[in-house]
Protein backbone atom coordinates (compact mmCIF):
# COMPACT_ATOMS: atom_id res chain seq x y z
CA UNK A 1 0.00 0.00 0.00
CA UNK A 2 1.86 3.08 1.43
CA UNK A 3 5.73 2.72 2.56
CA UNK A 4 6.74 4.84 5.08
CA UNK A 5 8.29 7.63 3.27
CA UNK A 6 4.93 8.21 1.20
CA UNK A 7 2.76 8.44 4.59
CA UNK A 8 5.43 10.99 6.24
CA UNK A 9 4.84 12.84 2.87
CA UNK A 10 0.95 12.33 3.03
CA UNK A 11 0.74 13.31 6.89
CA UNK A 12 3.09 16.60 6.67
CA UNK A 13 1.28 17.54 3.65
CA UNK A 14 -1.76 17.25 6.05
CA UNK A 15 -0.34 19.34 8.71
CA UNK A 16 0.77 22.20 6.56
CA UNK A 17 -2.62 22.65 5.24
CA UNK A 18 -4.31 22.72 8.17
CA UNK A 19 -1.73 24.73 9.81
CA UNK A 20 -1.91 27.51 7.38
CA UNK A 21 -4.93 28.90 9.40
CA UNK A 22 -3.15 29.16 12.85
CA UNK A 23 -0.22 30.33 11.27
CA UNK A 24 -1.50 33.95 11.68
CA UNK A 25 -1.97 33.63 15.09
CA UNK A 26 1.07 31.47 15.88
CA UNK A 27 2.61 34.44 14.58
CA UNK A 28 1.45 36.99 16.32
CA UNK A 29 1.97 34.75 19.54
CA UNK A 30 5.59 34.52 18.95
CA UNK A 31 5.87 38.02 17.90
CA UNK A 32 4.25 39.11 21.58
CA UNK A 33 6.27 36.50 23.48
CA UNK A 34 9.54 38.64 21.67
CA UNK A 35 8.30 41.78 22.63
CA UNK A 36 7.91 40.49 26.36
CA UNK A 37 11.26 38.96 26.61
CA UNK A 38 13.06 41.83 25.25
CA UNK A 39 11.29 44.28 27.73
CA UNK A 40 12.17 41.98 30.91
CA UNK A 41 15.84 42.03 29.78
CA UNK A 42 16.32 45.16 29.33
CA UNK A 43 14.44 45.84 32.73
CA UNK A 44 16.88 43.50 34.19
CA UNK A 45 20.22 45.12 32.62
CA UNK A 46 18.29 48.91 34.15
CA UNK A 47 18.12 47.13 37.26
CA UNK A 48 22.21 45.48 37.40
CA UNK A 49 23.34 48.87 36.08
CA UNK A 50 21.27 50.58 39.24
CA UNK A 51 22.54 48.13 41.72
CA UNK A 52 26.36 48.60 40.00
CA UNK A 53 26.20 52.36 40.93
CA UNK A 54 25.43 51.87 44.43
CA UNK A 55 27.74 49.38 44.87
CA UNK A 56 30.02 51.83 43.26
CA UNK A 57 29.86 54.81 45.98
CA UNK A 58 30.70 52.30 48.59
CA UNK A 59 33.98 52.82 49.58
CA UNK A 60 36.83 49.82 49.37
CA UNK A 61 36.70 47.91 52.58
CA UNK A 62 33.20 49.41 53.75
CA UNK A 63 30.73 47.03 54.85
CA UNK A 64 27.16 47.28 53.12
CA UNK A 65 23.64 46.36 55.03
CA UNK A 66 21.68 44.16 52.63
CA UNK A 67 18.12 43.91 53.61
CA UNK A 68 16.31 40.53 53.15
CA UNK A 69 13.65 38.46 54.59
CA UNK A 70 13.79 35.33 57.15
CA UNK A 71 11.78 32.24 55.73
CA UNK A 72 10.88 29.72 57.98
CA UNK A 73 10.70 26.03 56.73
CA UNK A 74 7.19 24.28 56.29
CA UNK A 75 8.66 21.37 57.54
CA UNK A 76 8.13 20.59 61.51
CA UNK A 77 11.40 19.94 63.05
CA UNK A 78 12.82 16.26 63.62
CA UNK A 79 11.82 14.35 66.56
CA UNK A 80 14.55 12.84 68.45
CA UNK A 81 13.23 9.44 69.74
CA UNK A 82 14.04 10.06 73.16
CA UNK A 83 11.02 13.21 73.09
CA UNK A 84 7.85 11.94 74.52
CA UNK A 85 5.00 12.78 73.10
Amino acid sequence: MFGLSELALILIVIAVVVGVKKLPELTRSAGKAARILKSETKALKEEGKEEGKAADTAAPGERRVVTGTIVEPDVPPARDSRDKP
